[in-house]
């Protein structure tokens, strides 16, 4: 820690604390993760473990009573407490990053962004996607015109877990904001918008899967953008075959591409940004192909090399953000645009019918 860097809380360390937030702050010139706050004992030993200097606090109130010595918050704990401590952190003067979903409803996004503008302080949303490998290579495929005038974006999220794991996530109470169309389709909502625009209208087909499931545990959404284009997109728990990360065809040609960007089992696994030269980056045997008139699985098309991916990209955007040097990542007026789709395709799903926005 210098004496410039910013300090940081860190509110929660379950899985996205942990995994993503911790490590990626830890690793970000001009940021110090200062204090983790878990109310989980073995949490906060690990928290210390992980991080000697850090504080550990078990419950947010003992964060905000030091709110003079901090300069961002960072909410990673469950769903249904983001509004509330973004709000409490924005009345205190804190920047704030909130974990996706940033809220259950896009108006309390709005609400949000409206608190944080009247403030003049940051609220930026962890839309971590948007620095997946794949996702970065097939930006520059479409800003150098590779696949002509695109049409239709397949973007698929699926696992294999037939069995449930239980827990907030997958709780039956809308008040925890639970199930895949607000977890993973935040994610694959946030990348079709961010590449093509806004959505025009939503079809969305929602269903509970497996034995003892609560919430959808697969679920598939079309968007139409206003510019056009097509987006269909998958999330899924119960696929016993995994289809491509992404498919996406255009005028002049279509690019495939398979696998998951490997920085969340980089990070599960305990390896570090900035500790390997080679972060981010996958084998030749998994990247994407561009081509038209014959599969990928039969070897059409020419391999695309898959440019790295790049996590750690978020949290110096914030950095810079809070210094004056940037602008945000990714705000909470883009986050309530992807929430008006997934509020969309829930009443769509429920109703059996496309929703205009």
């Amino acid at each position: 820690m210098t004496a410039a860097d910013l300090r940081v809380g860190l509110v929660g360390y379950g899985l996205a604390g942990s995994v993503f937030h911790a490590p990626l702050i830890a690793a970000t010139e001009g940021l110090t993760l200062d204090t983790v706050v878990t109310s989980n004992s073995e949490r906060q030993e690990q928290a210390r473990a992980e991080f000697p200097d850090v504080r550990t606090v078990a419950g947010a109130d003992e964060l905000f009573a030091r709110a003079a010595d901090l300069d961002l918050i960072v909410i990673a704990s469950p769903n249904k407490t983001h509004v509330p401590l973004a709000t409490t952190a924005l009345k205190a003067g804190l920047p704030v990053v909130v974990d996706k979903p940033i809220a259950g409803t896009a108006a309390e996004a709005r609400q949000l962004a409206a608190l944080a503008e009247e403030r003049g302080l940051l609220v930026s949303v962890f839309q971590n996607r948007r620095w997946d490998n794949d996702f970065l290579t097939l930006r520059r495929l479409l800003d150098e015109g590779e696949l002509g005038d695109v049409w239709r974006f397949e973007s698929r999220f699926e696992r294999w877990r037939p069995q449930p794991k239980g827990g907030w996530r997958e709780s039956g109470d809308p008040a925890e904001v639970g199930g895949l169309l607000y977890d993973l389709g935040s994610h694959v909502v946030d990348q079709a918008l961010t590449l093509f625009g806004p959505a025009a209208s939503v079809y969305a087909e929602a269903d509970v899967r497996r034995p003892g499931a609560e919430v959808d545990d697969d679920t598939f959404i079309a968007i139409t953008h206003a510019s056009g284009v097509r987006s269909h997109l998958y999330v899924s728990a119960t696929t016993a075959q995994l289809g491509p990360r992404f498919r996406v065809l255009g005028s002049k040609a279509g690019y495939v591409k398979y696998g998951l960007d490997p920085q969340e089992a980089a990070l599960r696994e305990g390896e570090r940004p900035g500790t390997a030269a080679d972060w981010g980056r996958e084998p030749e045997s998994l990247w994407g192909r561009l081509g038209s008139g014959e599969s990928p699985v039969t070897g059409g098309g020419s391999p695309v090399p898959t440019l790295s991916g790049d996590y750690p990209a978020y949290y110096a955007a914030v950095a810079r953000a809070l210094t004056g040097d940037g602008t945000n990542p990714v705000t909470a007026l883009e986050a309530a645009a992807a929430l008006d789709v997934l509020e969309a395709a829930r009443r769509s799903a429920h109703d059996g019918v496309a929703v205009e926005l």
